[in-house]
């Protein structure tokens, strides 16, 4: 009698999206709600922040490193001659208009730089500030939040309402020889139809099955992107951590978008803090800090983008480098050592060595 297989438990439900290791997060919204200065802040890089609606045209990209002690102290340790720290891939994208998904402003090119990433912060404004314009006359988060959800969903269902007939001709034409593959499609497109057009919820927020998300990353819709939703307060709102929009934004975020996480944030005290950090150093920061009973929030945003993304990373350490090397979570040993030579993934019988470093770690 054959041995019994090894019961490995239940099989993993593939993610949604692309399955790889260079993934990123696009910074989206409408215009003037503070997009371009966070993203200055976020990078200390000095691109465009203008008062007009569309000072970003084309998306400005930049890796923000990812602040990790046990990184740190594998330097200390070793004093390499290279040093690769973990970091996320940012793109700032020009802000959306109500009619984008129809050409309005510049919006068949803003969206396609939507689809050129794999998750999104969605930046909305709750200050009131005369001097800086609003594009739809005043401030409203909720309406705000709901013309990106509204012009996204327009935009997947576009192309749903493309490709689905074309299928359907060909499943026609095909008869009893369509492959079932055919066919599991069409039935997973007039789903999203349906979560789209009568729903109105973005293709994330429906519990696919493996099989259908399997459909899903053929087509990469923008409503299936997960998302983080960053609230841009004035200084004085976040020291006191109060707003009269925070609790509706949390109700529209937990019915319309699954509860996905929530940020409040004040991109103007974050680019005070950034100029008192590049004038004056860290220790200054960290004396602002203290007498004003300020917080960065930046650190805290860019841990959360690389985990949304399904990110992880291992350490590699030696006198020559010390490297992050950046995988997809649930990516098996062998894999993950695939990506530091493919030589590696294929050496089975060669054991791997790990450190638990919280263990050695000294602070």
């Amino acid at each position: 009698m054959p041995p019994k297989k090894k019961d490995e438990g239940p099989k993993q439900k593939p993610l949604l999206g692309r399955f790889k290791n260079s993934l990123k997060m696009g910074i989206v919204g409408l215009p003037n709600v503070g997009k371009s200065t966070f993203f200055n802040t976020l990078t200390k890089l000095n691109i465009p922040a203008e008062n007009y609606p569309f000072c970003t045209i084309e998306p400005n990209e930049a890796r923000v490193t990812l602040p990790d002690d046990r990184f740190n102290y594998l330097c200390d340790v070793h004093k390499p001659a290279s040093k690769v720290p973990a970091y996320l891939e940012v793109w700032d994208i020009a802000g959306l208009v109500k009619g984008a998904s129809e050409g309005h402003g510049l919006g068949s090119e803003f969206l396609s730089n939507i689809n050129a990433v794999d998750g999104l912060f969605h930046v909305c404004r709750v200050f009131d500030d005369e001097e800086v314009i609003h594009v739809e006359g005043s401030v409203d988060p909720v309406r705000d939040l709901e013309i990106i959800s509204s012009e996204l969903i327009l935009k997947d269902l576009q192309k749903v309402d493309f490709v689905l007939p074309d299928l359907q001709q060909k499943i026609a034409r095909l008869g009893h020889g369509c492959p079932k593959e055919l066919k599991k499609e069409e039935e997973v497109l007039i789903k999203v139809k349906k979560v789209l057009d009568e729903d109105k919820k973005p293709v994330r927020c429906v519990d696919w099955t493996g099989a259908e998300i399997e459909v899903l990353n053929k087509h990469l819709f923008l409503t299936a992107k997960p998302g983080i939703y960053l609230v841009n307060l004035s200084e004085k709102d976040f020291a006191r951590r109060k707003n009269k929009w925070l609790p509706k934004i949390k109700e529209w975020v937990d019915e319309y978008a699954n509860g996905e996480p929530i940020i409040p944030f004040s991109a103007s005290q974050e680019a005070k803090l950034v100029d008192i950090e590049v004038n004056e150093g860290v220790e200054a920061v960290t004396k602002y800090c203290e007498d004003n009973k300020a917080q960065s929030m930046l650190t805290r945003i860019t841990k959360l983008g690389f985990s949304t993304l399904q990110l992880i990373y291992f350490f590699t350490a030696g006198s020559d480098e010390v490297k992050c090397w950046t995988i997809r979570k649930g990516t098996l040993a062998p894999q993950a050592a695939g990506t530091i030579h493919t030589d590696f993934e294929k050496v089975r019988s060669r054991p791997f060595v790990f450190v638990d470093i919280p263990k050695t770690f000294k602070s």
